[in-house]
């Protein structure tokens, strides 16, 4: 009996596996010379259930990426398969447009940084609205939206999540009054704001955090300059746990930027547990995983404003 359940399972698991995955491109939004769209993946198979969607949101230090890369295409599929719609998204590029008027430095950098994350994050808010509004005719669970993003993205997701809670313009111009996502998942994000101290008006859904300790594109920790602060995963999951709301920090010392993308092909088992315990059955846990890798050379850890901008921004 036990090796039919084995291999009824193996088979279970290779049909999943052989599920195939459409693709369809939507226009969200046009701004100005910008037309921003958005790519649907779902499996082909019929399902009248009404599904969790996980949107996504590249990475690319708001200078470069794109919604398609193929790097990203087996974390889609896999998530697809698993009966999520997956939607991941365009947005606005905003310090690619501040370094053509020239140089940044950590005088001219809070200016322009302020307005690329209003624009990525109003592009977000925008998304997610066009996906509430398509709901019903896609298949969406309404209340199991979950947004995920890498680096530039996670920075994304992180501010839209602080800014839905923060009761921020934005949020409230372009979302329903009563929503929010069911979940947050950063590989390698962080939070900006103009003092030195997170502050969170409403609990903020559950939070996933994936970063290295040594990350040198985005702080792992804080960095404050003048009066500012850019708070890593590790400040974020420290406040969490301090608010005793619900969070996974998962850190690896010893360790990049490469906890920006490596966690969608590599730590799947913990992303599926996140998913299932904290956004589907809503349990009220913190956990905090450190990794410890024994073959990694130790790497500096110090990180300031002028090193985001020059491992960012080649300045």
């Amino acid at each position: 009996m036990k090796r039919i359940l084995v291999l009824f399972a193996l088979f279970a698991v290779a049909a999943a596996h052989a599920q195939k995955v459409g693709k369809q491109t939507f226009v969200y939004a046009v701004k100005e010379a910008d037309t921003l769209r958005l790519d649907r993946y779902t499996a082909l198979t019929p399902d009248s259930r009404m599904r969790p969607c996980l949107m996504f949101v590249f990475g690319g230090g708001f200078v470069s990426g794109t919604r398609d890369n193929a790097s990203y295409l087996p974390y889609f599929e896999y998530y697809a398969r698993r009966g999520y719609v997956v939607v991941s998204i365009d947005y606005r590029l905003g310090m690619k447009k501040a370094l053509q008027a020239g140089p940044l430095d950590e005088q001219t950098f809070p200016e322009a940084w302020m307005a690329t994350l209003a624009m990525a994050v109003g592009d977000l808010y925008d998304a997610t609205a066009y996906v509430l509004a398509q709901a019903g005719v896609w298949g969406v669970d309404r209340n199991l939206i979950v947004a995920s993003g890498s680096s530039a993205g996670a920075i994304t997701v992180l501010m839209g999540e602080y800014g839905i809670c923060n009761d921020h313009p934005l949020a409230q111009k372009k979302l329903p009054q009563d929503f929010n996502y069911a979940g947050v998942i950063s590989y390698a994000g962080a939070i900006f704001d103009m003092q030195e101290e997170l502050r969170w008006a409403k609990t903020p859904a559950p939070i996933m955090l994936f970063h290295g300790d040594a990350d040198r594109n985005v702080p792992y920790d804080v960095v404050t300059y003048a009066g500012a602060g850019f708070f890593g995963s590790k400040h974020i999951a420290e406040e969490l746990t301090r608010k005793r709301v619900p969070h996974w920090f998962y850190s690896v010392a010893d360790t990049d930027h490469v906890m920006a993308t490596r966690p969608m092909s590599d730590n799947r088992y913990e992303i599926d547990s996140f998913l299932e315990r904290f956004v589907r059955d809503s349990r009220p846990l913190v956990i905090d995983t450190y990794v410890t890798p024994l073959d990694a050379p130790q790497l500096p850890k110090e990180f300031s404003l002028t090193d985001y901008i020059r491992a960012n921004f080649g300045r």
